[in-house]
């Protein structure tokens, strides 16, 4: 059964109380605990708490709980007779020397949690990106950049490896085609990725990818080139897969002189130099490439790396005689 509707008398004498108007104001403001507002307003914290309840009660403010604090805030949807009654009275009170030392005070109050925070970085800047990475992993602020990608992107992962960059990339974009030459390496894949609806694990080569013309918005080679025997064919098969004006991203090694590498982990080339991608890239039909070296990893063993951007051109239309 629904609850009657209070009448506007019902609720001018809610508002009657010179307290619960001083709290209402404070709370439209921002969020503030009891604790706060005692401070702000100068009341004992019963006080406050007796008069927050009756405001609650009738709907006037809202409060959620956070930790071991609650926090209030004036309800944002208070009805039409609700909010033109507290439009007049905040009105009249608004200029008053009580009502303009309590905003003083709350501002007060405010700035003392920047004080707090700021304190904590005067004293944790030389430890904080050691402790950001304790706390939230070393990859956290990159994988949060991938909420920047259009969520109807498709996107293809190719040398995907055991599926850590789909992982990321799948929550933010339209499709992940995960696509490996390794059984091995897509049986792992396949294991991480498996709670992703909008993954698919394929095998296949970079050089022969199992994909229609045209059906990528992005290609990424993350740290995979260095694997292919021959680039050129590779890209122009990367090509082929992207719609005209699609991007390819490539990630991999700067030159480096670690023979060892060959033998050791496979590797045909020993990175590449910004001109010899410019080459291969303009040669598989992209434009605009941007060639970026990338910081130094000083807890990394390997060898400096870099990125590479370029726009895939519409591929050339042939005219049979």
């Amino acid at each position: 059964m629904t609850a009657p509707r209070l009448s506007i008398h019902d609720r001018m004498v809610e508002l009657a109380d010179t307290t619960r108007c001083r709290l209402l104001a404070a709370l439209e403001r921002q969020e503030l605990t009891v604790g706060e507002l005692a401070q702000a307003l100068q009341l004992p914290q019963s006080t406050v708490s007796r008069h927050l309840k009756i405001l609650a009660d009738q709907a006037w403010i809202a409060s959620r709980a956070e930790g071991a604090s609650r926090w209030y805030r004036r309800n944002p949807r208070l009805d039409a007779d609700m909010l033109g009654l507290w439009e007049l009275v905040r009105s009249a009170m608004a200029d008053t020397p009580a009502a303009l030392q309590d905003a003083a005070r709350i501002e007060a109050v405010v700035a003392s949690r920047r004080t707090v925070t700021q304190a904590f970085f005067a004293t944790a800047s030389a430890e904080w990106d050691a402790l950001r990475t304790g706390m939230f992993g070393a990859r956290a602020d990159l994988t949060a950049a991938f909420a920047l990608l259009d969520r109807q992107l498709i996107v293809g992962d190719l040398g995907c490896g055991t599926g850590s960059l789909s992982a990321a990339l799948a929550p933010h974009v339209g499709h992940v085609h995960a696509i490996d030459a390794s059984p091995a390496m897509l049986t792992a894949a396949a294991s991480r990725l498996a709670g992703f609806g909008n993954v698919s694990v394929e095998e296949g080569a970079l050089e022969s990818l199992p994909l229609p013309d045209g059906v990528l918005d992005v290609a990424i080679l993350m740290l995979v080139l260095h694997h292919v025997s021959d680039p050129v064919r590779a890209l122009r098969e990367v090509h082929r897969v992207l719609r005209p004006g699609g991007r390819v991203l490539i990630g991999d090694m700067r030159p480096h002189a670690h023979e060892r590498f060959r033998e050791q982990m496979g590797h045909v080339w020993l990175g590449f130099a910004e001109p010899t991608v410019h080459e291969w890239l303009h040669e598989a039909g992209f434009v605009q490439p941007r060639y970026v070296p990338l910081p130094v990893d000083t807890d990394a063993s390997g060898p400096a790396l870099f990125s590479c951007t370029a726009v895939a051109l519409p591929r050339p239309v042939m005219v049979l005689s």
